[in-house]
C-alpha cells in the first residue's frame, strides 16, 4: 500500500480502480469494438487485478449501437467474472433483462436534473427514483446489488451548476435503500478539486454506510486532481478508462473519461507494480487500434517514452 507523510493524504493503495472504456468509453467511438475483443479485454483486466469494470448498457441499441452487443459479452463470461462487472440500467425491466442474461451488477443510473434526465433516459428524475426499489429488488431476486448512480451531481449541460444540497437530497432518500454504492459523476469534467473533495465527504454522510464512487471526466484537465480529491475525501472506489476515452451523447463538449494509465500510475493500487502497468498500457494500446482511437493518457505517452532508467517505461522503448 502507498504509504503517506503523518496528517497527509489518505492512503491510496487499497482504493478500488474501476475501468469503464467498455461502456461509456465506447458511448461516443466512430469505431467499433468486435465482441470477442471485448472479452479478451474484460479477461486482461480482471486477470491483472482490476477489481471491477463496466462492461455495457441495457440502453436502446439505436441510440448506443456500440453497446448492442451487451448481453452476448455478459454471456460469454463466467459466473466469477460477471460478479466483477457492472452494467449500466436505467429502468426496472432493464435490470429483469440484464438478470436473465446473467448480469448481477447493476448501476442504476439517473440525472441530478430533470433537463438532462429527460434527454438522457426520457423521464424526470422523481420518476426515475420512483422506479428505484422496483429495480433493487429485480436485482436481490438474483442475488444482485445495485449502485445507485448520479449523473451531473457538478454541471449540467442544459441547466449550468448543481445545487449540491438537491445531490445529497437524492443520496439520503430512502427509495435508495437497499443500494450499495453511491456514484457521483463529474459528466462534464467541469469540476475542481476543492468542489470535488468537499462533494464526496458531504455525500459520505449522507450515504449511510454505502461506499462512494466518483466518476471524472478529463474535460479541463482535472481528471486525475479531481480523482486524487475523491479519495481524499472518502471515496472508496473511482472510475476511469482505458485512454481516456468516452462521454456522453446528451452532454456536448465533455471530452472523454480520466484515463485508467493516469489514474492507476498515481494511485498505485496493491495490484499494480510496472510490470502489471505495462501490461495495461499493452491492452489500451490494441484497444485503441482496433477502435482507430488515440491515446488521451499521459502516463501511456510516458511508458512510451525514452526514460529507460525508470522501471515504469515499456522495455524498448
Amino acid at each position: 500500500m502507498t504509504t503517506q507523510p503523518s496528517g497527509s493524504l489518505r492512503p491510496t493503495g487499497s482504493v478500488a480502480v474501476r475501468d469503464v472504456a467498455l461502456r461509456d468509453g465506447l458511448q461516443l467511438t466512430e469505431g467499433r469494438l468486435r465482441t470477442s475483443a471485448k472479452v479478451e479485454l474484460v479477461r486482461t483486466l480482471l486477470g491483472l487485478g482490476v477489481p471491477e469494470l463496466e462492461v455495457g448498457s441495457m440502453a436502446r441499441p439505436d441510440l448506443v449501437p456500440a453497446l448492442a452487443d451487451t448481453l452476448e459479452v455478459v454471456a460469454a463470461l463466467t459466473e466469477s467474472e460477471r460478479r466483477r462487472c457492472w452494467v449500466w440500467v436505467a429502468t426496472p425491466g432493464h435490470v429483469r433483462r440484464a438478470a436473465d442474461a446473467g448480469v448481477r451488477r447493476f448501476q442504476y443510473c439517473l440525472s441530478v436534473t430533470d433537463e438532462h434526465n429527460r434527454a438522457n433516459i426520457g423521464r424526470d428524475t422523481e420518476a426515475s427514483m420512483a422506479a428505484l426499489p422496483d429495480a433493487v429488488a429485480a436485482a436481490a431476486a438474483v442475488g444482485g446489488t445495485v449502485q445507485l448512480c448520479l449523473a451531473t451531481t457538478f454541471t449540467c449541460p442544459l441547466t449550468g451548476a448543481v445545487d449540491p444540497d438537491r445531490v445529497l437530497r437524492l443520496i439520503a432518500d430512502p427509495r435508495g435503500e437497499g443500494t450499495v454504492d453511491v456514484v457521483l459523476a463529474d459528466t462534464l469534467g467541469q469540476a475542481h478539486p476543492r468542489q470535488v473533495g468537499a462533494l464526496v465527504a458531504a455525500a459520505a454522510g449522507a450515504a449511510d454506510g454505502r461506499r462512494i464512487v466518483f466518476h471524472g471526466h478529463d474535460t479541463w484537465g482535472m481528471g486525475v486532481a479531481n480523482t486524487l480529491a475523491a479519495v481524499d475525501a472518502g471515496a472508496g472506489m473511482v472510475d476511469s478508462a482505458l485512454g481516456g476515452l468516452g462521454g456522453c451523447p446528451f452532454a456536448p463538449g465533455a471530452s472523454g473519461n480520466t484515463a485508467t494509465e493516469d489514474v492507476v500510475f498515481a494511485l498505485r493500487p496493491d495490484w499494480l507494480g510496472p510490470e502489471a502497468f505495462h501490461a495495461l498500457v499493452g491492452a489500451g494500446d490494441r484497444m485503441l487500434a482496433e477502435l482507430g482511437e488515440t491515446s488521451r493518457s499521459r502516463a501511456s505517452a510516458g511508458a512510451h517514452g525514452n526514460g529507460r532508467e525508470f522501471d515504469w517505461t515499456l522495455p524498448g522503448a
